[in-house]
């Protein structure tokens, strides 16, 4: 069940800002992580935000979940969350993780492309 969240144009660019220093964290904690980004509605409706953690290999991706490191990626977005004043109650259903290794091999590295196929996953 999500809580209240603001709306704002504000509150997305705290997002944004929140979510560049998960960024930077993970990339300095997190062996194979590169990047992530962010999904939603213009209103940043709790139900309709999604974070995408791209690593560079499959391989990388799997460490990192075998090592725990699943739990600190969730606990960066909540946090991004919460700093934003977007209120959900589980960070990990907003989360997903992909890497650049699948995208070049299936959608021939368009990140547009393949972010609309997780897009209706989710």
């Amino acid at each position: 069940m999500n809580r209240s969240t603001d709306t704002s144009p504000q509150a997305e660019q705290r997002l944004v800002r929140s979510l560049t220093q998960a960024c930077e964290a993970a990339k300095l904690e997190i062996p194979g992580f590169l990047w992530l980004t962010h999904e939603g509605d213009r209103n940043l409706s709790p139900g309709n935000l999604h974070v995408v953690w791209v690593f560079d290999t499959q391989a990388s991706l799997a460490h990192a979940l075998e090592t725990g490191q699943g739990k600190r990626m969730y606990e960066l977005t909540s946090k991004a969350f919460t700093e934003a004043a977007i209120a959900v109650t589980a960070a990990e259903a907003h989360v997903s993780f992909d890497t650049e290794e699948a995208c070049q091999r299936h959608n021939n590295g368009n990140w547009q492309a393949r972010l609309s196929m997780l897009r209706l996953r989710h």
